[in-house]
């Protein structure tokens, strides 16, 4: 039932499962971000991410990692702490100015962890993160111009080092 689902609603499948079988939206939520992270172990995206994350870390560098949905981030974050055992922050549109803050602040200053999560909406635009050597497009965005936009958070004046983009397509 899952197909008619998408095609009727888009790429909500959140809230078309819960529209179309009447469970609570938070149950299907956590259904789905179950069934992701026992999935979505054997992607060819997920692991090539893990190659990443592993050669970003055994070479001291540092990377933003970005994705359109939120629930996207919340999983790569428990993931990033299943795997490789540190606790990335998340930036998305939930988090306060303050929190926004300290958050970029850890991460540029070295004094935080070497990724940083960031949904599109929310990070797109105004950060200035030159700390990051590495770019991770986690899930692609249809309009190029805002992935570029994120892309530039790390491609700044003050950027010393050669920026690399990665753009998961599996």
């Amino acid at each position: 039932e899952i197909l008619p689902c998408l095609k009727k609603y888009g790429q909500r499948l959140d809230l078309a499962l819960a529209k179309e079988t009447g469970v609570p939206i938070a149950k299907v939520r956590q259904r789905l971000a179950e069934l992701a992270a026992t999935s979505a172990t054997i992607t060819c995206k997920l692991t090539r991410f893990d190659e990443l994350v592993t050669d970003l870390l055994d070479t001291g560098e540092r990377a933003l990692v970005f994705t359109q949905f939120r629930e996207m981030g919340e999983l790569l974050r428990t993931h990033v702490g299943e795997q490789f055992h540190f606790d990335p922050p998340f930036l998305h549109g939930g988090v306060t100015r303050h929190g926004r803050d300290r958050m970029v602040d850890a991460f540029q200053d070295g004094t935080g962890p070497a990724l940083l999560i960031i949904s599109l909406k929310a990070g797109g635009t105004g950060l200035n993160l030159t700390a990051a050597s590495q770019v991770i497009h986690y899930d692609r965005w249809w309009n190029p111009a805002v992935e570029d936009q994120a892309t530039d958070r790390a491609w700044r004046i003050g950027q010393e080092r050669t920026v690399n983009v990665h753009k998961l397509v599996c």
